[in-house]
């Protein structure tokens, strides 16, 4: 008995999970989130953050990848959205975002995000930082890490790219 039955089960449960993360996610409800990420440890806060983040960000789904196995024990889920920070720049790209959920035990255990940005959305940012510190101490003004007002930051960055594209 090689296993390999419990192995696939467990993958499809795993990848099962992930995209039932990925959809509370997108809906941009905190509290049907939430409950994925409660064994994911200092993750859970920071992919709160980032829901919040892309919902002031106005992220809309443009195309939804399959979930798929990356390792032995994380899912990777890549999403390419439109949104506000990136729309400002105008340059006509849209960012693909992909989550690379770890599980233990069929639970989620921590959650890693990767991005394909531009470099010109670094080179605003940096911008951002050096000329609106205003926006930097104020709606992005972090503790811990973890942005006081994350939408209110998404807000304020995208019209910050705004003035850096002027």
């Amino acid at each position: 008995c090689s296993g390999e039955p419990d192995a696939d089960a467990e993958l499809a449960s795993n990848i099962e999970t992930a995209e039932g993360m990925i959809d509370a996610f997108y809906s941009f409800d905190p509290e049907r989130l939430q409950p994925y990420l409660a064994a994911a440890g200092s993750a859970e806060a920071s992919i709160l953050s980032y829901q919040a983040w892309a919902k002031g960000g106005n992220y809309i789904v443009l195309n939804r990848a399959p979930c798929v196995s990356e390792s032995a024990d994380t899912i990777a889920c890549a999403i390419t959205v439109q949104d506000d920070p990136v729309q400002a720049l105008q340059t006509g790209f849209d960012v693909t975002d992909t989550f690379h959920i770890t599980f233990g035990d069929s639970i989620i255990v921590n959650v890693d995000t990767s991005s394909n940005d531009q470099p010109i959305y670094y080179e605003a940012r940096q911008w951002v930082e050096a000329n609106l510190p205003e926006v930097m101490e104020g709606p992005c003004k972090r503790t811990d890490g973890i942005r006081d007002t994350p939408g209110d930051c998404a807000r304020a960055i995208t019209e910050g790219y705004k003035q850096f594209l002027e």
